[in-house]
């Protein structure tokens, strides 16, 4: 026992004894093996890490918002920074146009043209006349919102908004073009120019533009108003519109034709900044059709319509197949003149191939 004892505190003389590298080697074993291998070996930075995450109040999932009160709803809605509903359902809109014409104006038939005092024109100038006073008063209201509207200016504002939105139409700049149109004249301006190309230009004017109508309407409420105002524009145009493939569809590049219409600029007068768009086209009831464009097509050929064929399905094969059917059934004698006249020809060929002499054997 006492040799025991004595080995034990040589040990501990020894252990306090040896130089320092063995006593930090010593240390890091035991802070090793103390602490878990998942964490970093250096906690220089272990409240640095600690700071990187915050303790979040998990809400209460089992909680029904009818279990809480008026005051308790409140401060929970304001902690998280959510409005209260709204005790209705509307919902805003806005509208940026009207829907239509209203009192359109029905232009004289063979305005343009040269024509003989007659009493019909007599009739048509009286109710013009009867009308001029109803676009009178409109004028004025559209006055009391916009103080600089003279109808000599305008007219010439008109024409550059027209132009401007014809310019757009032909290069396709849909994003510009809403500048100049209404949102009702969009889609009806654009419709059929795809696959398209369009050139088109204003050549000049061969009447001045004339203001021939206006009228001022009210949108749901009475201070809600819509002012339109219809101008009489008879100009020399060209127009040519060519397909996908480049072929020339309508009109032409190098002769021009004069144009009479009656084009409609709408303005949201209550709005502070709104201004005017283009809005509609009259076309009166007398006005003849127009022609209606050349549909194209594309000229399949032969080995395309082969290639097409082997493309089909079973089901549209066998409609193929029925179609030769039915018409064979409609020409039998044609389908048996050639039958017979192939077997002739074969017979003859079968009958001169037997009549050759042979040929001498080497």
């Amino acid at each position: 026992m006492e040799l025991v004892a004595s080995a034990r505190c040589g040990i501990k003389m020894l252990q306090l004894i040896q130089p320092p590298a063995m006593q930090a080697l010593l240390q890091l074993e035991a802070q090793q093996l103390r602490h878990r291998q998942t964490k970093h070996w250096n906690p220089k930075f272990k409240k640095l890490r600690k700071l990187k995450f915050i303790k979040m109040d998990i809400p209460n999932l089992q909680e029904k918002p009818g279990d809480l009160s008026q005051e308790e709803m409140r401060s929970r809605l304001k902690e998280r920074g959510v409005l209260p509903p709204r005790p209705w359902l509307e919902r805003p809109f806005h509208i940026s146009c009207t829907g239509g014409i209203f009192e359109p104006y029905v232009p004289p038939e063979g305005d343009g043209k040269k024509s003989f005092i007659s009493s019909a024109g007599a009739k048509q100038k009286f109710e013009f006349l009867e009308k001029k006073s109803k676009s009178v008063l409109a004028v004025r209201k559209i006055r009391s919102y916009e103080e600089d509207f003279r109808k000599e200016d305008f007219v010439n504002d008109a024409q550059d908004i027209y132009i401007a939105a014809h310019t757009q139409m032909a290069a396709k700049d849909k994003y510009k073009l809403r500048e100049f149109i209404t949102e009702r004249c969009y889609p009806e301006m654009m419709h059929n120019i795809r696959d398209k190309t369009i050139h088109w230009r204003f050549l000049q004017s061969l009447e001045p533009p004339k203001l021939v109508h206006a009228r001022v309407t009210d949108m749901i409420t009475k201070d809600n108003l819509f002012a339109q105002v219809t101008v009489r524009f008879h100009t020399q145009q060209m127009l040519a519109i060519y397909d996908r493939f480049g072929r020339l569809m309508h009109g032409s590049e190098t002769l021009s034709k004069d144009v009479l219409e009656y084009v409609v600029f709408e303005k949201h007068i209550s709005n502070e900044y709104g201004k005017w768009r283009l809005h509609d086209k009259i076309i009166p009831d007398w006005l003849p059709p127009k022609e209606p464009g050349m549909v194209t097509y594309r000229v399949i050929e032969e080995s395309e319509e082969e290639a097409i064929e082997a493309l089909l399905p079973e089901g549209d094969k066998k409609l193929e197949a029925g179609k030769v059917q039915q018409l064979q059934e409609k020409q039998p004698t044609q389908i048996e003149a050639t039958a017979t006249s192939s077997a002739v020809s074969e017979a003859q060929a079968v009958s001169e191939s037997n009549a050759k002499p042979a040929s001498p054997s080497i």
